[in-house]
């Protein structure tokens, strides 16, 4: 039964990352001020505090790699590789819910990067913060990223238990 819920969470996260970011490619166009001629594509939520941008990264984390982006697939496709054997075998073994939530997260993030740079040959972000400091703000994340970073968290606290 476990073992259901967490297949079950790899996809959710992976479909639903898929679908947003196919909302975003299709939805988020540059718009063009007339007077500058300057594009902006992004749309503020939350009074501001989040905002939502179409950004394609032909590399790995804040487009390291970009001109190698086939190298980069290839170590992206190993480690999902690697990582859905990770699963599966704690998939078999009692206990541990921790570890298995965090490579749930891990694994659904990391499928959903990897298709975006096989299929698209980059990866859709989105996200980004509303904050005073203009290096933070201009970092953009989507939501695989952030299942990446919590998962690796929680699969760190479960392996230390």
């Amino acid at each position: 039964m476990a073992a259901i819920i967490f297949v079950t969470l790899v996809s959710i996260i992976f479909f639903g990352d898929l679908y947003i970011k196919n909302r975003v490619e299709k939805y988020i166009f540059v718009k063009r001020d007339n007077a500058t001629g300057s594009g902006k594509n992004e749309r503020e939520l939350l009074g501001g505090r989040l905002l939502l941008r179409r950004h394609h990264n032909r590399g790995m984390v804040l487009n390291a790699g970009e001109k190698r982006q086939s190298v980069v697939a290839v170590i992206s496709l190993v480690l999902t590789a690697v990582l859905t054997v990770v699963f599966l075998i704690s998939l078999g073994h009692r206990g541990n819910n921790l570890l298995r939530a965090g490579l749930s997260l891990l694994l659904g993030g990391a499928f959903s990067n990897t298709y975006d740079r096989l299929k698209r040959k980059y990866v859709v972000d989105y996200i980004s913060f509303g904050v005073k400091w203009k290096r933070f703000r201009n970092i953009v994340f989507n939501l695989s990223d952030f299942c990446i970073i919590i998962g690796a968290l929680l699969a760190a606290l479960g392996l230390s238990r």
